[in-house]
């Protein structure tokens, strides 16, 4: 993305949180593009067949966020938070459905395959959100790098923005967040961190 977009995006966050009306319709055109490819990877994840479409994603997205009336730091938080209300919309279609109750044809899946952007859809999305709800539990940070990492689709460095932690930091939590989320999803009891 052209810097001068993202300064204008930027802008246009900071002007929408400061109550001008016009600014989230500037704004729609803007990140609408984004919005839509971070709705398509959430969307590969999921199984075959999945009712609510890409499309819907984002306006469900969009509204969750109008309805939030939250103010945004940049581009890059307003992204992350993005990716946090789409996460959040997925499991609550997926627990509505029942899937968790039972099973819903989902299969065990390494960690590996759920944080790496594929386009296998069978990735068992409330195991991994109850995963992370765990690590949320022990270390929010942890879990907010995987949030924006994974859900969000943020760089390393996007993330370092958006938690205003060093880039060493998301690195060394992301190693940590894979390996503990790996062994809970397993089944084993993870140690504290």
């Amino acid at each position: 993305m052209e810097t001068s977009k993202q300064h204008e995006i930027t802008r246009l966050l900071r002007a929408w949180g400061d109550g001008q009306q016009d600014a989230s319709e500037q704004l729609i055109p803007l990140v609408y593009e984004e919005l839509h490819r971070l709705a398509r990877v959430h969307m590969a994840r999921e199984r075959e067949g999945h009712t609510l479409q890409t499309t819907g994603l984002v306006h469900e997205t969009y509204l969750r966020l109008i309805d939030a009336s939250a103010s945004f730091e940049d581009r890059a938080h307003f992204f992350g938070m993005c990716a946090v209300l789409m996460r959040r919309i997925l499991v609550d279609w997926a627990r509505s459905r029942g899937s968790l109750k039972r099973g819903a044809g989902w299969r065990p899946v390494q960690l590996e395959e759920a944080l790496v952007v594929s386009l296998e859809p069978e990735v068992d999305l409330v195991a991994l959100d109850d995963a992370l709800k765990a690590l949320e539990a022990v270390d929010d940070r942890k879990s907010r790098v995987v949030e924006l990492r994974y859900f969000g689709g943020l760089s390393v460095e996007e993330t370092a923005q958006v938690l205003t932690i060093s880039v060493e930091t998301v690195m060394r939590d992301w190693k940590f967040a894979r390996s503990w989320l790996r062994r809970e999803l397993a089944g084993g009891k993870p140690r504290g961190v």
